[in-house]
């Protein structure tokens, strides 16, 4: 699915360096639920940031903004979309990584020494849980948005033929509705005016793809599939989800790049 995450590093970055208001990042999180909170993980990290912690009542994201402000006034965001197998922009092993992963998705505050996790909490309700995060580890590795781009192409078109033979839409007539449908649905992100053109046109293409996989990955109606086709199917479906994966994580990265040199530093 696409990643509140990666909206919430491109926004939260982007007011931080100057070119957006608070307002601006909670209209943007408002695609992905109807109400946002926040909460501390540990009492450590309640006292280090005036969030409020376990066993209180959670506070907005406009006090959530406020305590990034505090900690880390000209920070960037980095967003993280680790998998089982692939933990490539974490930290390092820790609570915040594990929490990531379990999720999928999380927010990297290096310069604050905090990461953001969210999770649904009830029906339309996602909680951002701050994780301390005392060793931000090394930079990731840098994937230019050119090759993440074109990666993310040739998987799709070297998966295809894969996919063909194992049968995907064999008996799924309406899967390219299906497919379609899957967009409509999705949130509809929302992003600053400086994004750059061709990081706005890889997050499109991520969340096409993703739609594709969604589709690809569903069981035919009638659960017929066997366990080794399913195992076949999954192989075929992993490089390029982890393709899809490593194009937003560059995606965001530029955005944030461009978003926060755009700002003389004074």
């Amino acid at each position: 699915m696409p990643r509140a995450s990666a909206t919430l590093a491109v926004w939260a970055s982007a007011w931080l360096a100057g070119t957006a208001a608070p307002d601006d990042v909670l209209d943007a999180l408002a695609p992905w639920s109807d109400a946002h909170d926040a909460l501390a993980a540990d009492d450590a990290t309640a006292s280090a940031t005036g969030l409020p912690g376990p066993g209180r009542s959670p506070t907005s994201l406009a006090m959530l903004l406020a305590a990034l402000r505090r900690t880390a006034p000209r920070g960037q965001a980095r967003v993280v979309l680790p998998a089982p197998g692939d933990v490539r922009g974490l930290p390092g092993p820790g609570w915040f990584s594990r929490e990531a992963t379990t999720a999928g998705e999380g927010v990297l505050f290096a310069d604050a020494g905090m990461g953001l996790v969210p999770g649904a909490i009830a029906d339309g309700v996602v909680r951002w849980t701050v994780y301390p995060v005392p060793d931000p580890g090394p930079v990731p590795e840098y994937v230019p948005l050119n090759q993440a781009e074109r990666d993310l192409r040739d998987q799709v078109r070297t998966s295809a033929s894969a996919l063909t033979d194992l049968g995907v839409a064999r008996h799924r007539p309406g899967v390219r509705e299906e497919i379609a449908a899957s967009l409509r649905a999705r949130p509809q992100a929302l992003w600053p005016s400086g994004m750059p053109p061709q990081a706005l046109r890889v997050l499109q293409q991520a969340d096409e793809v993703d739609a594709i996989l969604a589709a690809a990955a569903g069981d035919d109606p009638g659960g017929a599939l066997s366990a080794s086709a399913a195992d076949a199917r999954r192989e075929a479906l992993r490089p390029i989800e982890t393709a899809v994966r490593i194009a937003r994580r560059a995606a965001v990265a530029e955005a944030v790049r461009v978003l926060v040199s755009s700002v003389p530093r004074t």
